[in-house]
């Protein structure tokens, strides 16, 4: 059995001809799916590959956003496309590593402090959060 071969997102926008940001856009609107795996495990497949191409040519012909999505859900041939993913809602949030083991998650919908009431509070976590180190001390 031959693994699948994993894509970063800067090697799959390059392979694609598109940026990095055009993936996480594509993504964000539903064109892509989202990449496998989590954080830093986090890939695109050839799947991925096959529908940016697709994505990009489309929209060189011309179409909008929305024309591409309905194009991406319409069945083609006798079998239609899994579109299953386009349902799920998705959410954007902003993730903070405050120290080792503590992060802040804050939903897209709330501004994030600045960033002085970040170090703040991630001062305030290494005074109130003890290390394990410091716990067997």
């Amino acid at each position: 059995m031959t693994e699948e071969r994993r894509y970063g997102v800067e090697q799959l926008a390059t392979l694609g001809g598109v940026t990095r940001r055009t993936v996480r856009f594509y993504v964000q609107e539903g064109l892509l799916p989202p990449p496998l795996g989590l954080g830093r495990g986090d890939h695109y497949t050839q799947d991925h590959l096959e529908r940016l191409i697709l994505v990009r040519e489309l929209q060189e012909r011309g179409l909008t956003i929305a024309q591409i999505r309905s194009e991406l859900e319409r069945p083609s041939g006798s079998a239609a496309p899994d579109a299953s993913w386009l349902k799920v809602p998705r959410e954007s949030w902003s993730r903070v590593h405050l120290m080792p083991g503590v992060e802040l998650n804050v939903s897209g919908d709330i501004r994030l402090p600045p960033p002085s009431k970040l170090i703040e509070l991630a001062e305030w976590c290494r005074r109130n959060f003890p290390t394990t180190e410091e716990e067997t001390e």
